[in-house]
């Protein structure tokens, strides 16, 4: 009897460790995901919504949707956890969102309760700067408004102790993000401690001396804050596009909507993968247009050294640029492309991908496009 009654006992165990584990490793329902808007009106940058929903896809928790103006009027906000305003400008994307729609926005944070990101130009909404029109959610400012167009490139930050605790992947590692014009926050009222700041910048950022020197250092790049019931990020630099960064994106939407945070695969957690500073000076932005001309030149050689250079300057629109080449007449190019896609996670281009390993007749680039793809999926 004794023996029966073990033989029972154990198979439950063993039945219920497998359901488990077959629970965890399934898809979740469309229900059970944390629900995201990226504003996609008027003002937000194509490219920046683009990239915003691709980095949300690493995170199969999360389900991303574009929306407009026109969907806030609407009322559809009632159908989302967390609203992402991307890169663009934000005074256009505020307009778009009109007056009513601005309420709208206020009210699902610190009215319901949900989460906001600004990235860039959605930081520069989030905040409270005199003068400026914004969602005025944050306590925060923005410094020296007079040279908002400070520049871009890869600039570096470091993580306050509260910030390390978020992100702990990136303790111990020098961090940089693609940065392009984002704003130089200030706590407003400086009299308070600031127990909102996760990160501050490292880098100087005056190209060519447009803007004052000795501004950026020290001041926040990221912060995250309460906002009535509702929490809030605000983020100078660009995650969404930066290789081995984009994971703080679907980390911050977990954080603002008060969901378990997950760990995610080494391919997307590469800190390392960025180890200095980088500034689209005046020389550099000339050097960049010329080596974009070497990608359509007849010499496989000038060709792929240009897609090298372009990466190891972490050139933005290099990135998109090697798409077209997945289509060049030289196989050693098209291999080169789809590697350099994967280098760059830029799953936007799966589509590309997919169309090239179709119509691809070279054994050895179709092997390199099927790990493109496999990996960004």
């Amino acid at each position: 009897m004794k023996f029966k009654l073990l033989i029972i006992v154990t198979a439950a165990l063993m039945f219920s460790c497998k359901t488990k584990t077959v629970e965890n490793n399934k898809k979740q329902t469309n229900s059970e995901k944390i629900h995201v808007a990226v504003f996609s009106g008027n003002g937000a940058s194509p490219v920046c919504v683009i990239e915003t929903l691709e980095a949300l896809k690493i995170d199969k928790g999360i389900e991303g949707k574009a929306v407009d103006g026109h969907d806030v009027a609407e009322g559809t906000l009632s159908d989302f956890d967390v609203i992402i305003f991307p890169g663009g400008s934000g005074s256009k994307e505020l307009n778009n969102l009109g007056k009513s729609g601005v309420d709208s926005i206020r009210n699902f944070v610190m009215k319901k309760g949900k989460g906001l990101i600004g990235i860039c130009a959605g930081g520069f909404m989030t905040m409270s700067t005199d003068g400026y029109p914004s969602l005025k959610l944050s306590g925060y400012k923005q410094l020296d408004r007079p040279h908002y167009n400070r520049g871009r490139g890869l600039v570096q930050f470091k993580l306050t102790d509260r910030g390390e605790e978020y992100f702990p992947e990136l303790k111990n590692h020098n961090l940089f993000l693609q940065y392009y014009d984002g704003p130089v926050m200030q706590l407003k009222d400086s009299t308070k401690e600031d127990t909102s700041e996760l990160a501050e910048f490292v880098s100087d950022i005056h190209p060519d001396n447009f803007a004052p020197a000795g501004l950026t250092p020290g001041k926040t790049f990221l912060y995250f804050q309460n906002a009535g019931k509702g929490k809030i990020f605000g983020i100078a630099g660009h995650p969404e596009a930066t290789p081995g960064m984009r994971w703080m994106i679907p980390r911050m939407v977990r954080l603002v909507s008060r969901n378990k945070t997950v760990s995610y695969d080494t391919f997307w957690v590469r800190p390392q993968l960025n180890d200095k500073e980088i500034f689209f000076d005046k020389a550099l932005r000339k050097q960049e247009k010329e080596l974009f001309y070497n990608l359509l030149s007849d010499s496989t050689e000038l060709q792929i050294a240009a897609m090298n250079t372009l990466y190891s300057y972490r050139s933005r629109p290099a990135v998109r640029w090697n798409i077209g080449l997945l289509r060049d007449k030289n196989p050693k190019i098209r291999k080169h492309a789809a590697y350099l896609l994967m280098q760059t996670e830029y799953s936007a281009a799966l589509p590309d991908l997919e169309t090239a390993y179709k119509t691809e007749s070279d054994s050895t680039v179709k092997i390199q496009i099927k790990k493109a793809i496999d990996r960004l999926k």
